[in-house]
This record gives structure tokens, C-alpha cells and sequence, in this order.
């Protein structure tokens, strides 16, 4: 099992900036790709970036340039730097992470959320 918790959310004026990070513990060892994922009231859940165990990223066309996602493999911990902040950027930001286990097959770990609010 991973467990990880999600930390440095909070209120911010729009074109402010935040820094999410993501602790994992538990079963680290063979952690795949990561990445941040959020929720709006009302909407589903959907991808912001993910990054692989070697570093490559991809992001959603509507964070592109504005957000970075970083990890330290040897921390176990994932980032998420968020500048020119948007009200539309308002949600609960959730880390995920794969795992591949003994079976090699690829399981999925979540957080409990973290919320950005992001103010006019």
C-alpha cells in the first residue's frame, strides 16, 4: 500500500502562486508515473500534469506554461509549482501515483485532496 498526503493548498488572489507538494510512504519502492489531478464543484475530475519515474512531463493544454510538476524520487515526493493563477484553477487538487506491484501489474494510489481557491 501507498499512502499519500497532499499539502500547501489554500487561498490565493488570481495571478498569485502555490506550491503543492505530495508525500508518499508505505511501499514507495517501484513508484511509476505520478501526477496531479483536480476537481471543480461540480465537475469530474480531470488530469493536470503527470510526470514519469525519469522525469518526462505532460500537462493539460489549460496549465500549460503556468504550472510545473517536479519529483524527488528519492524523497518520494512530488510538486506542483502554480503561478499566474486563474479563479478557473479553483478545485481540490488530488496526487496520484502508479505503483507496479510483484504481479507487474500497474496499481493506482490517491490522495485526500487538497483545495486551491482562487480569488477575482
Amino acid at each position: 500500500q501507498v499512502q499519500l498526503v497532499e499539502s500547501g493548498g489554500g487561498l490565493v488572489q488570481a495571478g498569485g502562486s502555490l506550491r503543492l507538494s505530495c508525500a508518499a510512504s508505505g511501499s514507495t519502492s517501484r513508484l511509476d508515473t505520478m501526477g496531479w489531478y483536480r476537481q471543480a464543484a461540480g465537475k469530474q475530475r480531470e488530469l493536470v500534469a503527470r510526470i514519469t519515474s525519469g522525469g518526462s512531463a505532460n500537462y493539460a493544454d489549460s496549465v500549460k506554461g503556468r504550472f510545473t510538476i517536479s519529483r524527488d524520487n528519492v524523497k518520494n515526493m512530488l510538486y506542483l509549482q502554480m503561478d499566474s493563477l486563474k479563479p478557473e484553477d479553483t478545485a481540490v487538487y488530488y496526487c496520484n501515483t502508479e505503483r507496479r506491484g510483484r504481479d507487474l501489474r500497474l496499481y493506482d494510489y490517491w490522495g485526500q485532496g487538497t483545495q486551491v481557491t482562487v480569488s477575482f
